[in-house]
C-alpha cells in the first residue's frame, strides 16, 4: 500500500468548489427567492455546502496540528467538516421552531463529537500497520 503524505493542495478542489457553490448560492437564494417550500430546503443545502467547505482547512490544519495514531486520512477529515455543516444547519432548522436554546446548542454537539469519537474508536480497532514488502537482497 503506497502512503503518501496528504496536503492541503489534495482539498483545494472540493474546498473552493464547495464555497463557492455554498456561499453563492446562499447570496443567489437570499437575493432571487421568495420562502417557500424548496427555498428553504435549497438554504439548508447550500448551507451545508458552504459551512462544509469553509470548516474543510480549518479541520484539515486541526488534523495536521494535533495527530492521531493511526493519522486521520482524507475520509476522516472530509467527514469531520461534513459534521460542522450539518451541526449548524441543525442549529438552524431548530431556530425556525424557536427551539435552540444553550442546552440543545451544548447537548447537539457532545452528541456529534461523541458519534465522530466512536467512529474514530472503531476506526483505530480495524486499523493495520501498513507492511513493507521484505528486501531480499543477501
Amino acid at each position: 500500500m503506497d502512503t503518501q503524505k496528504i496536503t492541503f493542495r489534495n482539498y483545494l478542489p472540493s474546498t473552493l468548489t464547495l464555497i463557492i457553490l455554498g456561499w453563492g448560492g446562499l447570496a443567489a437564494l437570499f437575493y432571487f427567492s421568495l420562502p417557500f417550500v424548496w427555498s428553504r430546503w435549497g438554504f439548508f443545502v447550500l448551507g451545508i455546502m458552504a459551512l462544509t467547505g469553509t470548516a474543510l482547512p480549518i479541520v484539515y490544519f486541526l488534523n495536521q496540528r494535533f495527530p492521531s495514531d493511526p493519522p486521520a486520512e482524507s475520509n476522516v477529515i472530509v467527514r469531520q467538516a461534513v459534521w460542522v455543516g450539518v451541526y449548524f444547519a441543525t442549529l438552524a432548522w431548530l431556530q425556525l421552531g424557536r427551539l435552540v436554546t444553550l442546552y440543545i446548542v451544548l447537548g447537539l454537539a457532545i452528541g456529534l463529537i461523541a458519534t465522530e469519537y466512536f467512529i474514530r474508536l472503531r476506526e483505530r480497532s480495524n486499523w493495520k500497520q501498513p507492511t513493507i514488502p521484505n528486501d531480499k537482497t543477501s
